[in-house]
């Protein structure tokens, strides 16, 4: 993946993408995919749902055919939407994971002990 790549997918909180086309849709959704925090969606009906897509199916010829799944933010049942039915994308969710690749883990160990700290090892930071 291409730093630039990695810098966009760190910088999705809050973005709401353009979906006029097919394949802006499919895009916006294969980012939604794979981002670590809530997206909310906009049905055509104006039904809002937000929550944690956990899955997709993108390789269908047209939007009516192509998926994705939610853990409703809500705590109910696991929802699919149809790819056809969103017309908004909101990326409304904190990315838990943005800017804590592994590189900036160990990077960050490094400095530490540059700095002379003790006691320090390669530990995962404590879940937010």
């Amino acid at each position: 993946m291409s730093p630039e790549t990695k810098a966009a997918r760190e910088n999705l909180e809050g973005w709401i993408p353009r979906l006029a086309t097919p394949d802006e849709v499919c895009l916006a959704l294969e980012k939604a995919f794979d981002y670590r925090g809530d997206v909310a969606l906009t049905l055509g009906s104006g039904q809002r749902i937000e929550g944690y897509i956990f899955d997709r199916k993108s390789d269908g010829p047209a939007l009516d055919q192509c998926w994705v799944k939610l853990f409703p933010r809500d705590g109910k049942e696991k929802v699919a939407v149809r790819y056809s039915d969103i017309a908004r994308v909101e990326f409304s969710g904190r990315d838990a994971a943005a800017g804590k690749s592994f590189e900036q883990w160990i990077q960050r160990y490094r400095e530490r002990k540059a700095r002379g700290e003790k006691n320090i090892s390669i530990e995962p930071d404590p879940l937010d």
